[in-house]
């Protein structure tokens, strides 16, 4: 059977790659030493197949038909999506997808009782073009991405976000092979793309989320991470550490619920809370 190895949750801010270069010296290095430590791990472990979870951005879907999940099942993916190339300034990339674990992915959370749609094709911005050029420089993993809602009302709720990482974990310890296999979600931390904290961050709220993962705490999870807490993090950014609980639940079912954090840098110049948290399993 395949094997999860490791969750995880990491920021995607397109500052990052784009105009890194605004933020103070020790800034800049504070983030790439943290997205040098999380690609250190992943060379440590080694996977096969990467399982993403982020936001769509409305890049792919309009807002009067948004799914909560909807699940990559192609061949191949490619990136950056042509209208994003000049602004992130990644350098297009390919890497291969992983249709079987897909199809898995869609099918048995089915009969578990939750829907996800699913895509043969999907474009790609910041949400992995950010992570995996600095996880996964040579692009030389299988790659399913699960592009969400955290926009649109209604959005999926902690608890659902929650299960459905436990049954992504389910899945993927089922699954007849011997891959191993990363979840990596993405999004967040504070930031509201043009909304009125566009040019803040807000630190109280960034350590208050990756410090309720490092609790373990699944209830507490339940009951604090409302939509309307996340909020308060960027009106239009923060939904996306919906993302993240993906990655705790998952994590949670493999009896490792306890985050690590890695790395937290307020970085008014990204526009972002930049930081990530891992689950090693």
């Amino acid at each position: 059977m395949a094997k999860l190895v490791a969750t995880l949750g990491i920021a995607h801010a397109p500052g990052v790659t784009g105009w890194i270069d605004r933020a103070p010296q020790d800034q800049q290095e504070a983030v790439l030493a943290g997205y040098k430590e999380f690609h250190r791990r992943m060379q440590e472990l080694k996977p096969d197949v990467v399982i993403g979870v982020a936001n769509d951005h409305l890049l792919n879907f309009s807002m009067d038909n948004v799914p909560d999940f909807c699940v990559g099942i192609g061949d191949h993916w490619q990136g950056p999506a042509p209208w994003f190339k000049d602004w992130l300034n990644v350098p297009d990339y390919q890497i291969k997808g992983h249709r079987e674990l897909g199809r898995a992915l869609v099918r048995d959370s089915a009969k578990a009782g939750i829907n996800h749609a699913f895509a043969e094709q999907l474009l790609f911005d910041d949400n992995w073009s950010v992570p995996l050029m600095f996880l996964f420089p040579q692009y030389d993993v299988r790659f399913v991405p699960m592009h969400m809602n955290c926009i649109v009302p209604p959005m999926p709720s902690a608890s659902h976000c929650l299960e459905v990482g436990a049954q992504i974990a389910r899945i993927v310890e089922s699954f007849p092979s011997d891959e191993r296999v990363v979840l990596m979600t993405t999004g967040g931390l504070s930031h509201d793309p043009g909304g009125l904290d566009y040019f803040t961050v807000h630190e109280e709220f960034d350590r208050w989320f990756m410090q309720l993962l490092e609790t373990g705490d699944l209830d507490k999870v339940r009951k604090e991470a409302t939509f309307e807490k996340l909020l308060t993090g960027g009106d239009g950014g923060a939904g996306e550490l919906l993302a993240w609980l993906v990655a705790m639940g998952a994590a949670a079912e493999l009896g490792k619920p306890k985050a690590e954090s890695i790395f937290y840098v307020p970085s008014v110049p990204m526009r972002c809370g930049m930081g990530g948290s891992y689950w090693a399993l």
